[in-house]
């Protein structure tokens, strides 16, 4: 499996779990995919069985170890409008890979631009799901699961002292290497 920052191989077997759940249950999805902001998941069945189907640390309060209920629900919001999880690359990189050869990137470099300075978690909520539909609903899971952590981290307690490890370079480094190709 890969490495990711954020999640581990028991978040990854979880989520995989969960989102193929999801595509056999339409009702579930629908209810995440209508919300307009991620604090609205907290209030649907959808979500509760999101977190029954988690690892215990997902959905704690926001004192506690693990990954807190408004973390756990945008994940589970934006993953919602996943509908083929199975492309391999980061999900970065989807973002500037042409559909065709030849053809337009999925995801302006504005646009790209945009997604990364998001001032508030409402903004970043808003132009993840605008790029899913970008991407024709074909994202990594894992990869989009990671980052949507690893940018509330970021934005909740600053960015990590090393370059190499900040969300955004991460993310500029896979969307500029598939930008130029």
């Amino acid at each position: 499996m890969k490495t990711y920052h954020i999640i581990n191989e028991n978040d990854q077997k979880a989520l995989k779990t969960w989102h193929k759940s999801l595509q056999d249950n339409r009702g579930e999805r629908a209810r995440l995919r209508r919300v307009s902001n991620s604090d609205d998941v907290l209030l649907t069945s959808a979500f509760a069985g999101f977190l029954q189907q988690m690892p215990g640390y997902w959905g704690v309060a926001p004192d506690a170890t693990g990954i807190g209920f408004s973390d756990a629900a945008m994940v589970a919001a934006v993953l919602a409008r996943v509908k083929d999880a199975s492309p391999e690359q980061s999900f970065a990189t989807s973002l500037a890979k042409p559909k065709e050869k030849g053809g337009k990137v999925p995801m302006s470099e504005l646009r790209f631009q945009q997604l990364q300075k998001s001032r508030t978690e409402q903004e970043f909520f808003t132009r993840l799901c605008r790029a899913v539909d970008l991407l024709g609903g074909k994202v990594n899971i894992l990869s989009l699961a990671d980052s949507i952590l690893h940018w509330l981290r970021e934005f909740r307690f600053a960015p990590a002292s090393r370059p190499q490890d900040r969300l955004a370079v991460r993310w500029a480094s896979d969307y500029y290497a598939a930008f130029k190709d």
